[in-house]
Formats: structure tokens, C-alpha cells, sequence
């Protein structure tokens, strides 16, 4: 059996109306603009209003993806949402978005992978189109994390912001498409980043909502000694893996979750920092909505061309950890 070339051909995007500057944050907790800007730098992030769930969400990047793809929904064969923000536990948040959208053809899958969530998506999508068992499925990166954060604490609740971003992937053209895949996960180190309140571990209780248990907790610098190392390893294995030097890559569209770990990758690649694009200044760490975000924003101004190398790669809660190279084919 000959084996089909799987790649992205249409993206879309979303983030709610509401922004929240640093200037905002000032009053909510002890910080300062300078002090966000100089040790992330994230400027702004988007709340999602009262009204809007991750589904909601999903289903406005998934409408331009499809609009971008010239597809429709009764095409979709599969929905892979990641996410670590669903709706609910149950149902997922992908059989939400299946309904709501229509889309009766299709077979609908979370991922919580996190950060990483938008390349295990990928990753699952490249290996099911090129076994030939579907045609068209879309992944979506999505999350409310504004619905988890805990605004007593400084250290997190400036990081984070909501947003969307989703992708048709299908057969295209020989040569072209995803080239090379590389996952990885340290779950000895789970605990730098969490929630501990909510599971069957530890269900919901009076007690557990007082010690504030149900917001996302961080270890800061256990995750970013992680991602420093993370984040250029599963590049340059990527890389690697699709028979390419970091010489050959075109841009880089990293997680984005701080400026000094971008920076950091690009030196330990070798890779200028120029070819890494960033608008975590604009948007914050959306998780799994991250690199889709900054794909889209980045193909918006006409900076991937057809036949650029183009390297997708992340990190986060789990451990988690994957990058992704592709020849872009439109």
C-alpha cells in the first residue's frame, strides 16, 4: 500500500473579545506591568466571557478552518479536541463541538496533553489519514484557562489566557505536508503543574475549595528548567527525523508560554531567534491553543509559503513535550 502524504490545508482562529492588560493584573494582585512584560513577555491576554465554554470556542476556529479548507462539516470524518479545560468530564468536549456543528460523519476524541495538546493532535491525525482509515479530520486547540486560574495568585493568574485555533488535516500532495513527528511526556515530574481538585484522586470538597485546591497550580522554575531543555531536544529530533538540518527550517512556531524559553530554545538550536514567531505579547499561554494560534497568525501576514519548512514544537503539564516539522503544501 502506497503511503498518502497527510498536511494541513486550512486553519482557523479565535479569541474572545475581552482583553485583559497588565495594567489590569495591578489591580488584582501585587505585580506591575514591567515586571510581567520583563519576565514573560505577555502584555495582554483574552478572557472569555461568562457565556462562552470551550466549545464555543472551538467551534469559531473550526467554522474558518473549514471556510479556509473549502470542505464542510458533513466532510469532517474526525474531531480531535485538545484540551485540558473541557466543558465537562462528561461529555467530551469534541462530542459537543460534533453536535454542535453537525457533524454527523465524523467520530469525536479529547486529548489532554496540555500545552503539547495541539501536536499529539496532529501527531494522531498524520498516522490515521496516512493509514488510510480517514480523509479529513479536524483538530482544534482550545481552553478557557481564565475558568481555572486562581486570582490570588500572582505567579500564575498573569500568565494564562483563553483562545482557539483549529486545522483541517488531509491527504495533499507527494512531498509535502508533515514530515517527521516526536512525542514525549516525563510524568515523574506531573506535580510542577496541576490541578489537584477535581478528579477521582481527590473530588471536589468544602475543604479542598478553601485550600483553593480547584485552580491550576504551578511549580515556576521546575518548569522552566523542564522547558529549556524540553523544548530544543524534541526540536532537533524532529528535525532530525525528517532528514533536515535546523539550517533548513524556515520558521519555528514554538509554544508560547515565556520569551526567555523561546529565546533559550533558539540558541541551543542554533536557530535565529528572527525565524521563531511570537505573539504571546498579544495572547498570553492559551495551552493547547497556543502554537495554532501563532500558526495562524503567522500564515495571516504571509510568512509560510508553499514548500517552506515549517516546525511546530511545546511543552507542557503532564509532563509533556512534542515537535512536528512539515513542508507546508498551500
Amino acid at each position: 500500500m502506497k503511503i498518502k502524504n497527510a498536511g494541513i490545508i486550512g486553519v482557523g482562529t479565535y479569541i474572545p473579545e475581552k482583553i485583559m492588560t497588565n495594567f489590569d493584573f495591578e489591580k488584582i494582585v501585587e505585580t506591575t506591568d514591567e515586571w510581567i512584560r520583563t519576565r514573560t513577555g505577555v502584555e495582554e491576554r483574552r478572557f472569555a466571557s461568562p457565556d462562552q465554554a470551550t466549545s464555543d470556542l472551538c467551534i469559531k476556529a473550526a467554522e474558518q478552518a473549514l471556510l479556509s479548507a473549502k470542505i464542510k462539516i458533513e466532510d469532517i470524518d474526525m474531531i480531535l479536541v485538545a484540551t485540558c479545560t473541557p466543558d465537562f468530564q462528561i461529555p467530551s468536549t469534541a462530542c459537543i463541538v460534533q453536535k454542535k456543528m453537525g457533524a454527523l460523519n465524523a467520530g469525536a476524541l479529547d486529548i489532554n496533553a496540555a500545552c503539547s495538546g495541539f501536536i499529539y493532535g496532529l501527531t494522531l491525525a498524520n498516522g490515521l489519514i496516512k493509514s488510510s482509515i480517514y480523509k479529513n479530520i479536524l483538530v482544534i486547540g482550545a481552553e478557557t484557562l481564565s475558568r481555572v486560574l486562581d486570582m490570588e495568585d500572582r505567579n500564575t493568574c498573569i500568565l494564562f489566557g483563553d483562545g482557539a485555533a483549529a486545522v483541517v488535516v488531509s491527504q495533499v500532495e507527494s512531498g509535502y505536508g508533515i514530515l517527521s513527528t516526536y512525542l514525549g511526556a516525563d510524568g515523574d515530574l506531573g506535580e510542577a503543574l496541576t490541578i489537584k481538585a477535581g478528579g477521582t484522586r481527590n473530588p471536589i470538597t468544602s475543604e479542598r475549595i478553601e485550600n483553593r485546591e480547584q485552580f491550576l497550580s504551578m511549580k515556576g522554575q521546575e518548569v522552566f528548567k523542564f522547558a529549556v531543555k524540553a523544548l530544543p531536544n524534541a526540536t532537533l529530533q524532529a528535525i532530525n527525523m525528517a532528514e533536515i538540518s535546523p539550517e533548513d527550517i524556515n520558521l519555528v512556531i514554538p509554544h508560547q508560554a515565556n520569551v526567555r524559553i523561546i529565546d533559550a530554545a533558539s540558541k541551543k538550536l542554533g536557530i535565529p531567534i528572527e525565524k521563531f514567531y511570537m505573539n504571546l505579547n498579544k495572547v498570553g499561554n492559551t495551552s493547547a491553543a497556543s502554537i495554532g494560534l501563532a500558526l495562524g497568525e503567522a500564515l495571516e501576514k504571509g510568512m509560510i509559503k508553499k514548500g517552506e519548512n515549517v516546525v511546530l514544537t511545546g511543552f507542557g503539564a503532564g509532563l509533556t513535550y512534542g515537535s512536528l516539522v512539515m513542508k507546508w503544501s498551500y
